[in-house]
């Protein structure tokens, strides 16, 4: 019962063009920067929107190879969370989970309960004739889900599913759409541009750039070993391309950094910018990279600086405000970076 999805979309401007495959069970989830292609896919695998090309299908039923075959969205074993999350507003909670069921040909008495069953599953049976208006920001994504996942779809798409609450709620909704997911025994594909919901949510991630897939994996593999400058921005990671020859690494845009085990040939390099520091003079002492820059602009995080670092390499370095203060850090300012060698992660490129 794999889905596989070769989906091949040309505009005008634009051209899709990725395979994915996802299991029974599965959470894959897209991740990119806006016109990447996400929502295109999205609405291809709906069947909102006609393949130009390529195949989709789940186990032994296409729903989608031109020009011969398309199914379209009403015929598809669809389920649909929208980012606004599209309720009916003159319909109850109740009334909204039946809706899609009624859509289906199952009987009233029959929908409503199951649609019951359903409130009662995601811990709103005692809002169930609350319109979408009484409801919370929450409450109503556990609405959406339970309208989606009632039909009991082959295929459960997920758009932006928590873009619209805000941080108090979100943690909590977050928590209880994973335990859902888990109960969830159909295929799974979540776009987000949440490197968090990604990783709490999802087995597997794909990050798409300019319509095509640039890198995908595990959660953890993607956070340890990125390959573009997206997703090194994505996981909070300082990422380099260079050549290694030893334990030197020369890299392409300028500068050189030492590592703690030999490599030969074209590398990435990755740290965290919690394992930059930052000094008025060039540091001695213990073996560690350093190399002059220039303070490019900083961004208060929470407890933390985010400091800009131009340079040969540039960079981020997160230090604390005490930090900042003892070095009176400002825009412009020349310092000295230095990151351990034994904080450098190299991979092959």
């Amino acid at each position: 019962m794999t889905l596989r999805a070769e989906l091949r979309v040309e505009r005008e401007r634009f051209r899709l063009d990725i395979a994915l495959t996802v299991e029974p069970g599965e959470v894959v989830a897209l991740l990119g920067p806006n016109g990447a292609g996400k929502s295109t896919a999205l609405r291809a695998l709906a069947g909102l929107l006609p393949l130009t090309g390529g195949r989709i299908s789940v186990s032994d039923q296409v729903w989608d190879e031109p020009p011969a075959v398309f199914v379209p969205a009403e015929h598809r074993q669809v389920g649909v969370v929208f980012q606004d999350y599209l309720l009916f507003q003159h319909l109850s909670a109740l009334e909204n989970v039946a809706f899609g069921l009624r859509a289906r040909g199952v009987r009233r008495a029959d929908a409503r309960t199951r649609a019951a069953e359903w409130l009662d599953r995601v811990g709103l049976t005692e809002r169930a004739h609350a319109t979408p208006r009484a409801l919370s920001g929450g409450q109503a994504q556990r609405v959406a889900l339970a309208r989606a996942l009632a039909t009991a779809p082959q295929l459960l798409l997920l758009d932006e599913p928590l873009a619209a609450l805000d941080a108090s709620t979100r943690l909590q909704v977050r928590t209880d759409l994973s335990h859902h997911l888990r109960d969830y025994s159909g295929h799974t594909v979540l776009v987000t541009h949440d490197p968090l919901d990604a990783m709490v949510l999802a087995d597997r991630l794909i990050i798409l750039e300019d319509g095509a897939i640039i890198q995908q994996g595990e959660p953890t593999e993607i956070a340890r070993r990125p390959r573009s400058e997206y997703v090194a921005n994505l996981v909070g990671l300082n990422l380099f391309r260079g050549t290694a020859a030893g334990t030197t690494v020369d890299i392409d845009t300028g500068g050189s950094l030492t590592i703690t085990e030999n490599a030969t040939g074209p590398v990435f390099l990755a740290f965290p910018p919690t394992a930059v520091s930052l000094h008025p003079e060039k540091p001695i002492g213990s073996a560690r990279n350093t190399w002059p820059v220039t303070v490019a602009g900083m961004e208060q995080h929470a407890n933390i600086t985010r400091v800009r670092l131009d340079g040969a390499p540039p960079g981020l370095a997160d230090i604390t405000p005490a930090a900042v203060a003892d070095l009176r850090l400002q825009p412009g300012m020349r310092v000295w970076a230095a990151v351990k060698a034994t904080e450098v992660h190299a991979y092959p490129a």
